[in-house]
């Protein structure tokens, strides 16, 4: 078991951002004249950089520009603190949705480029609106960002907005370049949803409905939220209607999707509350015929995470009581 953890653990090392976190917040401080309310797009709201007081022994608590670092450590896709969901593109929508902060760690951290371009919009747009001094600042914040992001979309839109001096005409120019690869997307899921509902109601048979979707999954690939696909998969699982046939099927396709979003998908299904027992035998079963070892671990880990039995400190120390 230890050997399992050692592997994961050095699965973390490897996708580690080579970035300073702290550079990163300082640099963002440094615009920052006064405190403003920000809310929070999961639901509170709550100071821009502080929680209340912890008590003596409760454990760190991370802010959302942490919480997006920790997801970056772990090379998984950016999720809500409270990890009901994954973050997607609507949530930088408006301009104080998101902590300052974090949106910037989330135009770094995503593993999804399309969080991680509309993460930029509302920093181009409080630098837009800023004094001479201000712009300079988050210049040097948007290379920053240019220089450390792993994705060259983003690399990309960041060096178009820093060069056109953060110009409201060129961050909507960037939005709506963003908006046209998005639109058709979410058009394609809505009419994928139609097909569940006729699975649904046995109007389509398991093999067609697997078929079904795995043209959606092509279809979107790279132009739909990954919390979107991610949404999608799990009401499918958790639909009572769906036939277990079905959901077999998309169980033996996920498992041979890329190692991310398999692991992610999977333990998605594992954690879900109140899962099917013998659904969750069906895909421990695949998973352990299917994928090596060190993958299944992974997910099983993942999987504690997602339902806090086991935290990045937890494995953290382990690893340290190992060695």
């Amino acid at each position: 078991m230890i050997d399992g953890f050692n592997i994961y653990l050095k699965t973390l090392k490897a996708e580690r951002l080579d970035f300073s976190a702290k550079v990163l917040l300082r640099c963002w401080q440094r615009t920052k004249r006064r405190r403003l309310p920000a809310t929070n797009p999961y639901g509170k709201t709550m100071p821009t950089d502080s929680f209340p007081p912890m008590a003596a022994n409760e454990p760190h608590r991370p802010d959302l520009a942490e919480h997006f670092m920790e997801c970056g450590k772990l090379g998984r896709y950016l999720t809500a603190l409270d990890e009901s969901r994954f973050v997607v593109t609507d949530d930088f929508r408006t301009l104080h949705a998101v902590p300052s902060a974090a949106s910037a760690m989330a135009s770094v951290c995503s593993k999804d480029a399309l969080v991680a371009q509309a993460a930029l919009l509302p920093l181009g747009l409080k630098a837009s609106r800023g004094s001479t001094m201000i712009k300079d600042i988050y210049g040097d914040l948007f290379e920053l960002i240019e220089q450390q992001t792993l994705n060259p979309e983003v690399q990309l839109s960041a060096k178009t907005i820093m060069e056109a001096g953060f110009t409201e005409d060129r961050i909507r120019e960037v939005a709506g370049a963003l908006s046209e690869k998005l639109t058709p997307a979410r058009s394609r899921y809505r009419d994928f949803l139609a097909t569940v509902k006729r699975l649904s109601q046995k109007q389509i048979s398991a093999g067609d409905f697997r078929d079904e979707f795995m043209g959606f999954t092509y279809d979107v690939a790279g132009k739909l939220d990954f919390g979107i696909y991610s949404y999608c998969i799990d009401r499918i699982f958790q639909h009572e209607h769906v036939p277990a046939e079905a959901k077999a099927l998309l169980t033996v396709e996920i498992l041979k999707f890329p190692p991310l979003i398999r692991r992610e998908l999977i333990s998605n299904i594992l954690a879900q509350a109140n899962p099917n027992p013998s659904l969750v035998r069906f895909i421990q079963k695949e998973m352990e015929q299917r994928l090596e070892p060190e993958a299944t671990m992974e997910i099983t880990l993942l999987v504690s995470m997602k339902g806090d039995h086991v935290s990045l400190h937890d494995l953290e120390a382990m690893a340290a009581q190992a060695s």
